[in-house]
C-alpha cells in the first residue's frame, strides 16, 4: 500500500461506527483500493498518475462499471489523504450515513 493508503486504511479500521472496510477486494475484473460491502460504498486513492488522459478515461470505465453492479464509488488524491485526513473521513461518513 502507498502512503497515503496506509493513513487512511488505519482511519478506516478506526472509524467504529456500524461499518467495516475491506482493503484491495475484487469487483469483477477490478480490484478496489477500500470497501464497504454493508453500504455497498468503494473508496479509490488515486496517486499522480491518475492526472494523465489515458489513466482518468480508464478510471472512469472503472467508477462506471462498479456503479453498474450497485457501487457508490468516491474518489480521493494522495494529497487530501495525507494533507486534509479529518476532511476526507467527513466524506466518508457523510457517504455511509446518507446511503
Amino acid at each position: 500500500m502507498t502512503e497515503s493508503e496506509t493513513v487512511l486504511w488505519e482511519s478506516l479500521r478506526k472509524l467504529n461506527c456500524g461499518y467495516r472496510f475491506r482493503r484491495q477486494h475484487p469487483v469483477g475484473d477490478y480490484i478496489a483500493d477500500f470497501i464497504c460491502l454493508k453500504s455497498r460504498l468503494v473508496i479509490e486513492v488515486d496517486g499522480g498518475y491518475h492526472d494523465t488522459p489515458q489513466q482518468q478515461q480508464e478510471d472512469q470505465w472503472r467508477t462506471e462499471y462498479m456503479e453498474s453492479k450497485g457501487y457508490t464509488v468516491i474518489r480521493f488524491k494522495n494529497e487530501e489523504i495525507i494533507n486534509n485526513l479529518n476532511e476526507v473521513v467527513m466524506r466518508i461518513k457523510e457517504q455511509l450515513f446518507n446511503e
